[in-house]
């Protein structure tokens, strides 16, 4: 009972952590961070599209004749453009398929089509040889099940919290001393997204 409880009250990213990393199977850490992040930062620029997508769809005050397809209604309010095959429902509705690192490559390559801050940043790492694509169904439902981009989870910074201790277990689990890593920082907030290294 005591046990019970102690899991529950472990932090979100504390349990995201050991969830992932069970699935890592036979991938070293140094490669799987590119893979469980760039999840995460894809989760996230999608959870911020479909709440603007519902809210150009419902088209009330502002919104009245929008257009939820058109990507200069994103860009007014500094969220990334999510193409239909790229938006998380549709990859987690694929995330049986053999096929599904293939599909994850393919939405990395769509949006940075869309969204020029993004040109060359995403990781396309998806469909390699040692990543099973069983465990990366697993993956992609693991992190379906948390709110990253809504109005809620920004304001908690829940993005934030995740890749800082995330960053920290990587860093652990590759034998470094937070070693360097070539990450996408949180400050798409903004709309703004660059490499930065993490001391």
């Amino acid at each position: 009972m005591a046990k019970e409880k102690e899991q529950k009250s472990e932090p979100l990213e504390k349990q995201l952590w050991k969830a992932a990393d069970k699935l890592r199977k036979n991938i070293d850490a140094a490669e799987y961070k590119h893979i469980v992040l760039g999840l995460i930062f894809l989760k996230y620029i999608s959870d911020s599209f479909e709440q603007h997508f519902a809210k150009l769809l419902a088209g009330h005050g502002e919104y009245v004749g929008a257009d939820p397809e058109d990507k200069d209604e994103y860009a007014a309010e500094n969220v990334f453009f999510v193409p239909q095959d790229a938006r998380w429902s549709y990859l987690q509705s694929q995330a049986k398929q053999p096929d599904i690192g293939k599909l994850v490559d393919a939405a990395m390559d769509a949006i940075e089509a869309e969204n020029a801050s993004l040109k060359g940043v995403l990781p396309k790492v998806f469909a390699r040889d040692n990543l099973d694509p069983a465990s990366l169904g697993q993956l992609i439902d693991l992190v379906g099940n948390i709110a990253l981009g809504d109005a809620k989870s920004r304001s908690a910074d829940v993005l934030g919290h995740v890749f800082e201790y995330f960053l920290g277990e990587f860093a652990l689990a590759e034998g470094k001393q937070g070693g360097q890593f070539y990450i996408m920082s949180p400050s798409y907030l903004s709309n703004k997204c660059h490499l930065q290294k993490a001391a």
